[in-house]
Order: structure tokens, then C-alpha cells, then sequence
């Protein structure tokens, strides 16, 4: 595929469209990418949590209405959160949204500690 805006993160790609001071020119961060590509970061960090907390949740034998309340909630938020960081939203729509799915990621963990540890 040809990359239309010719915008390269590492001199190595940059070889095919010029040599040295050339090259250079390619040799840029495009901020369309970069947003992407840090939203794309922020959802690793955390989906992965709340997948290993959300086994482990799941295999504890909670109240069915109250996991999938936790899940919904959860899956809502960080679609939110990705719509508000590459539209951009305005702020605080981002980080409201990273603390709804946070809060969830942090209630399945309570009630995993509270079930299993009888706190």
C-alpha cells in the first residue's frame, strides 16, 4: 500500500524516497498517527487489567445482573474513551471516561477480594 502523506517514524523507511539529507524530509511524526497510536497504548493498559480481573471476577460465581452491569459499564467507557480522544473531545470527557472504566476494573477486584478473602 502506498503511504499517501509520506511520513515515516524510522530513518530505515525512509531510505526508498532519498538518500541522507534527503531522506530527512520523510523522517517526521504525523499527529493524526500519534493520537492513534497513543490511543491505541492507553486501551492496552487497560483492557489487559480488566481482562485478567474479569476472569478471575467471572470464575468467583457473582450475581449475573451485577457482571454484566460491570462489563457494560466497562466496554461503554472505553469506547467513549476512544471517540473522545481521536475526535478530540474536549476535556474532562476523556478522563471521566478512563475513571468509569477504572472504577469498574477497581469494583470487580473489591468484590474478588471480598469473596474469596471474606473481607
Amino acid at each position: 500500500m502506498v503511504d499517501l502523506t509520506q511520513v515515516f517514524a524510522n530513518p530505515e523507511d525512509c531510505v526508498a524516497f532519498g538518500k541522507g539529507e534527503n531522506a530527512k524530509k520523510y523522517l517526521r511524526t504525523d499527529d493524526r498517527v500519534e493520537r492513534v497510536r497513543r490511543a491505541h497504548l492507553n486501551d492496552l493498559e487497560n483492557i489487559i487489567p480488566f481482562l485478567g480481573i474479569g476472569l478471575l471476577y467471572s470464575l468467583s460465581g457473582p450475581d449475573p445482573s451485577t457482571a454484566i452491569l460491570h462489563f457494560r459499564l466497562f466496554v461503554g467507557a472505553r469506547i467513549y474513551h476512544t471517540i473522545a480522544y481521536l475526535t478530540p473531545l474536549p476535556q474532562p470527557n476523556r478522563a471521566l471516561s478512563f475513571f468509569v472504566g477504572y472504577g469498574v476494573t477497581l469494583s470487580m477486584a473489591y468484590r474478588l477480594l471480598k469473596s474469596k478473602l471474606y473481607l
